[in-house]
């Protein structure tokens, strides 16, 4: 007998206290290891739609409900005995007819209209006259519906859905029903499922594996049942499934808009290559420590009870790894401050006579160009073609840049330190010509914030080897890095470039609003396009506010007051986030988490999210964390864009490049909200906050 378990057992045993859902976990131990013991006691539920549905009891008033037939039995759904039974009296269990795959479905309660009696004589009130709503799908036929998996009792209230309802009706449907709704809605085509045979097992099929899980021994329940909020360590979308499974001949890399699952996507692919190459060693890797740290919490979840799948799973930020093998194979690295580095530019650009080249310029032209691309010598400082630096250099010009960063270069030496791109410049050398390798294969998250040195250490590693990298970002979110050609130095992704369409995480109306401040497309230096159009969010919420503020002190009442609603909500603290654009606006946020008479943890690389505190912190340490609610303060006309970063542009290219990251790092901010958004500046506020209320 087959023992499955559905995402909504997970939901609803998360809503349990903690004493009843370890009640609830031990009968379910129980019900896998022996669903005939006589310790049992099942209840077949009368009035259940579902003939197949049964109770069984917990203790005196918790009640699971499960789907029991000859072949399997499914944890369904869990709760207190009166509203279990209810759920389960408005649900069943059955194959689509047109997909094939096996649904949990919500019965269509039958509304009837009762016309109401009125005495003879009373005055007739003529109805208001308004303008019909326009139905979104009556132009769909039943069949066109069915195709996208619509339960047949559903089909009528569908067609009759108009832009004020459909949230309301999705809600009643089957996942894969709603994503097609909600595409076919904002103007998408998508392409129906191939129904499946007769003859195929309905839970086999791919939309039913992201609701019906086969757990086949106590420790995959175990994991389930210890962690019901993350239903992404269990229950994976068929998108995702393809993409963690797939072989692929080269590099691949997977986007998407903030929220649809490229981290999870991540995670599922070190584990699957991890169990797929027994003895090799996997490399899980990101741009900071605090998000390495979180890849790590993740991790242990999903490979809860599997220790030799665990230890070959490396998680280490992508500074560490570089650090950690540069110690081992050359001494451990002193690393150059960026002051420092300053330093050494301004002194030797004042040995060098004739130019006029500002610090800034220089700083610039050595981070972006000379150390980015490791150039060591005259011959090739000439020929680079120093892609995104568009102001254009002659040859005598050149060669006395040359003379000034050779000057660094030297300085560098003669302390007997490196920069990062030094690092991993040598670890790269390193790997030429020798088939030894220090990871088998590399998953690489936030990858749109990868610098060349990096990408270039990357693609020397994995050099030849199928299924070798694999690449997860959004370049919507690139904060970091200047862009550069992949395709130059060895990372062709044409060809395996996939984008994540579906966002769980935040509601369609912040959702909407925050892509408001990117283009609707954004392209890499390669040509390989990252659209936003087409993504739906699966759940709807309240439109964010946004609030002009006369001063700090009025900025400081509303948000102050913004979170104690919050709170009063119901929602807690530590899943409050306040993020400003840089240290010097702290004070503010600080400030109005101490108005709601709230504690507050700033966060950075090595302090994270506390519980029962609210989260403060800039847009840089947003990367990768979600709040139920959010607000991004002071986006004040000189904060963002940073008025600083503006008037010390030196280069062409600059300009655009610094108002390209300052809306970055606001999308990044304002996506971090899951379901409550505030936005606030002092007037004038930034221009950004304008797109992001166009429309409205």
């Amino acid at each position: 007998m087959e023992f499955r378990i559905a995402d909504t057992f997970t939901d609803s045993l998360g809503r349990l206290t903690a004493q009843e859902q370890k009640a609830a976990k031990t009968t379910a131990f129980d019900l896998q290891l022996d669903p005939t013991s006589n310790g049992l006691s099942f209840h077949k539920l009368d009035r259940a739609k579902d003939t197949n549905f049964w109770s069984v009891r917990v203790n005196a008033d918790i009640r699971i409900i499960v789907h029991r037939t000859v072949a399997s039995i499914l944890l369904v759904y869990v709760d207190h005995h009166d509203d279990a039974y209810k759920w389960a009296e408005r649900r069943k269990i059955e194959r689509h007819p047109t997909t094939g795959a096996m649904q949990l479905v919500e019965v269509r309660e039958r509304v009837e209209e009762v016309e109401i009696f009125k005495p003879k004589g009373s005055p007739v009130i003529p109805a208001a006259t308004a303008k019909p709503a326009v139905k979104l799908f009556d132009n769909l036929r039943k069949f066109e519906l069915m195709a996208f998996g619509v339960p047949e009792e559903w089909v009528n209230d569908v067609r009759a859905a108009t832009e004020d309802t459909l949230f309301d009706i999705i809600e009643h449907l089957p996942q894969e029903a709603q994503e097609a709704l909600l595409k076919l809605a904002v103007g998408e085509k998508p392409h129906p499922p191939e129904p499946a045979p007769v003859e195929a097992d309905p839970f086999a099929h791919p939309d039913a594996q992201r609701r019906f899980r086969v757990l086949t021994n106590a420790e995959e329940l175990k994991q389930a049942l210890d962690y019901p909020w993350d239903k992404w360590a269990v229950f994976l979308h068929p998108a995702q499934a393809e993409l963690v499974e797939k072989s692929f001949s080269g590099p691949t890399r997977v986007s998407g808009s903030a929220g649809t699952g490229k981290t999870i996507v991540a995670l599922h692919r070190a584990v699957h290559l991890a169990r797929a190459n027994p003895g090799s060693t996997v490399l899980l890797t990101t741009f900071s420590r605090a998000l390495a740290n979180s890849l790590r919490v993740k991790l242990a979840s999903l490979v809860a009870g599997e220790p030799l799948i665990a230890a070959r799973i490396v998680v280490k930020a992508i500074s560490t790894v570089g650090y950690d093998l540069y110690s081992e194979r050359f001494g451990q690295p002193q690393i150059a401050a960026p002051a420092l580095i300053r330093s050494l530019i301004t002194k030797a650009a004042s040995e060098v006579e004739g130019h006029r080249f500002s610090t800034h310029f220089l700083v610039g032209e050595w981070e972006d160009v000379v150390d980015a691309w490791q150039l060591r010598s005259w011959d090739e400082y000439r020929d680079v073609s120093r892609l995104g630096r568009k102001t254009r250099i002659g040859g005598k010009q050149r060669e006395a840049l040359w003379s000034i960063f050779e000057g660094v270069r030297a300085g560098l030496v003669e302390r007997r330190i490196v920069t990062w791109s030094d690092v991993f410049g040598r670890l790269t050398d390193s790997l030429v010509g020798k088939s030894a390798r220090p990871y088998d294969f590399a998953i690489i998250d936030e990858a749109q914030d990868l610098g060349v040195a990096e990408a270039r250490f990357f693609a020397a590693m994995a050099e030849g080897r199928a299924d070798g990298l694999f690449f997860a970002g959004d370049l919507g979110q690139r904060i970091f890095q200047q862009p550069f050609s992949w395709k130059a130095l060895g990372l062709d992704v044409r060809g395996r470039s996939f984008t994540l369409r579906i966002n769980y995480r935040t509601s369609h109306q912040i959702r909407l609003h925050a892509d408001r401040l990117l283009p609707t497309t954004v392209s890499d230096v390669d040509g390989n396009a990252e659209g936003r159009r087409g993504t739906v969010s699966m759940f709807d919420g309240p439109p964010p506010m946004v609030m002009a503020c006369a001063d700090a002190d009025h900025e400081c009442r509303v948000v102050g007051n913004w979170i104690n609603e919050r709170l009063k909500e119901g929602c807690a603290p530590s899943e409050v986030g306040v993020f400003v654009r840089s240290d010097a606006e702290l004070k503010r946020a600080r400030a109005a988490v101490k108005a709601a008479g709230a504690r507050a943890v700033e966060l950075n690389d090595k302090v994270e999210v506390e519980s029962g505190a609210v989260a403060i912190s800039t847009m840089h340490f947003a990367k990768g964390l979600e709040f139920r609610s959010v607000v991004v303060m002071a986006c004040d006309d000189d904060v963002i864009p940073q008025s600083d970063r503006i008037e010390s542009v030196a280069d062409d290219a600059d300009l655009e490049e610094v108002y390209n990251t300052e809306r970055h790092l606001l999308y990044v901010a304002c996506t971090r909200a899951r379901d409550h958004l505030l936005v606030t500046g002092i007037t004038p506020v930034s221009e950004f906050v304008d797109d992001f209320l166009k429309g409205s």
